[in-house]
């Protein structure tokens, strides 16, 4: 097995943040961006990282820029090592695989969420009313059913170890605008109906996903990661059945192990199991191979 990364620390280069999964940092007006193997549910950090995730996580990512690139631009300028600044060379075996060098952008206040199936925490407030988000949902939808049609449904972005809140699109107006967001919820909803297209193709039914974008001067595009099992909900077609919870290829599966515990969902994390561990990091591998047909 793979030795896990958890963290990066490179001396030569300046580190501008540390998230969840990402550490990030600035070489002149660039960034770069590697993808550490540690994993986050309900917005905490696990303590034992899922090896190779960060590669699974670049991997996809970089073919979900190809393929959705007629959409919108992103911030990728290249994920080849032996092409980024020379002040990167000490560190290329490690960045190797699941690193990206990216333009600088300005992040949208917001995160950008598509639903195109009932799950999760929409499931939950749908339960209480069917008025969720601004959305007039139709009554008697069953859980993980799909929409009537792909709903754009946007919430804040939290601090490390707190919870994001979903948000009404005339809330995002307040912040944005509305011309600039009518145009991030109609470009959001078209990579991922695009997206769910292909995936469908290959077996996977992409139930919600996260987008992030921002700005590139006055120029909108798609930044972070893109449609991986971070971001999104994969569902396997063949054993899909509305009415439950579906079997998935993302956290999914940490995420009921976690919630099977008398855990409050603040740090710290509970320990995770090696079978926890090791089952989550095969979904993963599995998402790679599905969809883009090929492994690590």
């Amino acid at each position: 097995m793979s030795t896990a990364l958890t963290q990066t620390n490179f001396p030569d280069l300046k580190l501008v943040h540390r998230g969840k999964v990402r550490d990030l940092y600035e070489i002149d007006n660039q960034l770069l961006m590697v993808a550490t193997d540690r994993i986050s549910a309900y917005d905490v950090v696990m303590n034992e990282p899922i090896p190779d995730k960060g590669k699974v996580l670049t991997k996809l990512s970089l073919f979900w820029f190809d393929y959705l690139k007629e959409i919108i631009p992103n911030h990728l300028i290249t994920a080849d090592v032996e092409a980024f600044p020379t002040v990167c060379a000490p560190y290329r075996e490690i960045l190797r695989g699941r690193s990206m060098l990216v333009k600088k952008a300005k992040p949208l206040p917001v995160e950008c969420i598509v639903r195109g199936y009932i799950s999760g925490s929409f499931w939950s407030a749908y339960q209480k009313n069917t008025t969720v988000c601004g959305f007039a949902l139709p009554a008697g939808l069953k859980e993980s059913e799909k929409f009537p049609q792909t709903l754009f449904t946007p919430s804040t972005k939290a601090a490390l170890g707190t919870h994001d809140e979903n948000i009404s699109l005339a809330e995002m107006s307040d912040l944005l605008g509305e011309a600039a967001t009518q145009r991030i919820a109609e470009v959001c909803v078209q990579l991922y109906e695009k997206a769910a297209d292909y995936a469908r193709g290959r077996g996977i039914i992409i139930a919600d996903t996260k987008f992030e974008l921002g700005w590139d001067g006055e120029e909108l595009i798609l930044i972070d990661e893109v449609l991986t099992p971070d971001s999104s909900r994969f569902w396997p077609m063949d054993q899909y059945q509305p009415g439950s919870g579906q079997p998935s290829f993302d956290k999914q599966f940490l995420r009921d192990y976690l919630s099977s515990l008398t855990w409050d969902k603040t740090p710290p994390p509970p320990p995770l199991p090696a079978e926890i561990l090791d089952k989550t990091g095969r979904r993963y591998r599995e998402a790679l191979g599905k969809i883009t047909g090929k492994g690590l």
